[in-house]
């Protein structure tokens, strides 16, 4: 007896304002979008909700820049997307949405060097603190998305800039802290949590 089919991501849809707390011209999105200026005609995006699905805001146009995850629900300021500890970025120049979220079965291998070699550490839930639950070192220099979505976070408890990291983006596999976003300049990890869809 053959099993079915895992169904694929649903429709992804958010809202986007040009001012905070869903002021002023707005604009909805239902795939990627490289530059809000030029797809949406808004200046820039100061609040968002997100209708469904899960995705990857950028500080920059073509998906460069600070990522931020927004999840189902209300982002009316800045604060709401960035979090704390982090860069903080007060507005949002490019979307796109988030495939391979599947909560219930999410895996991921961090290595501590480059190319996938050295100490690793397998994981299959939420960390708020890495060196708390046994990985000793501070970075992270390679990892591979077995399944599901991630996003990691450069201080414990969640804190600083996030990383949203993917199976169907690179095969899964980064093979450099530099693969894990622009504004990485180094593999410093200490939280991870998979990705609500």
């Amino acid at each position: 007896m053959s099993s079915a089919p895992t169904p694929g991501p649903g429709p992804t849809c958010l809202t986007l304002w040009e001012e905070e707390n869903f002021q002023g011209r707005h604009y909805q999105l239902l795939s990627d979008c490289f530059h809000v200026c030029e797809r949406g005609g808004l200046r820039k995006v100061r609040s968002v909700k997100v209708e469904t699905g899960t995705w990857v805001a950028f500080e920059y146009p073509n998906f460069q820049g600070q990522q931020f995850i927004l999840e189902k629900g209300d982002y009316p300021r800045w604060e709401a997307w960035s979090g704390s500890g982090g860069h903080h970025s007060d507005q949002l120049l490019s979307f796109r949405p988030v495939l391979s979220a599947n909560h219930s079965d999410s895996r991921v291998t961090l290595f501590e060097g480059e190319n996938f070699q050295g100490c690793k550490f397998e994981l299959s839930d939420d960390y708020p603190s890495l060196p708390s639950m046994g990985w000793t070192s501070k970075n992270v220099g390679s990892l591979k998305v077995s399944s599901g979505a991630w996003v990691a976070y450069q201080y414990p408890g969640y804190r600083g800039y996030q990383y949203i990291l993917e199976r169907d983006r690179h095969s899964g596999e980064y093979r450099s802290y530099s693969e894990f976003g622009t504004q990485a300049h180094s593999g410093q990890l200490q939280s991870i949590r998979r990705v609500q869809h």
